[in-house]
């Protein structure tokens, strides 16, 4: 079964259903609710999509944002690096920063260090 409870019916399901035979043919209520229950699947395999799609946007809208972060970041602790080089000075925003880098870094990369 699928992982959402709502959806009752497989592919499965779908191809072994047998309806029974009366003098003329099929059961018209009987067709008529087994398709109820198709139209109701796909229906919500519809709103299950559209609720992923507005995930993924979401999401990759974020992973933009944290790639933009870390880049300036890199960029302030690469001109902090050329600057402590120069005076020998802003060795604790440096380490701040490198820090800030890596946590930046185990967001966006998925590294696990």
């Amino acid at each position: 079964m699928y992982n959402n409870e709502k959806i009752t019916l497989t592919a499965q399901d779908i191809f072994e259903k047998d309806f029974k035979i009366d003098a003329r043919g099929y059961r018209p209520q009987e067709v008529d609710k087994f398709l109820d229950l198709i139209i109701a699947d796909y229906t919500e395999f519809t709103a299950i999509i559209k609720r992923q799609e507005k995930e993924i946007q979401t999401l990759t809208n974020d992973n933009m944002k944290l790639k933009q972060e870390y880049s300036k970041l890199r960029s302030r602790m690469e001109a902090t690096n050329e600057g402590a080089n120069n005076s020998n000075s802003g060795s604790v925003n440096n380490i701040d920063l490198l820090k800030r880098i890596s946590q930046l870094e185990k967001a966006v990369f998925g590294k696990n260090e």
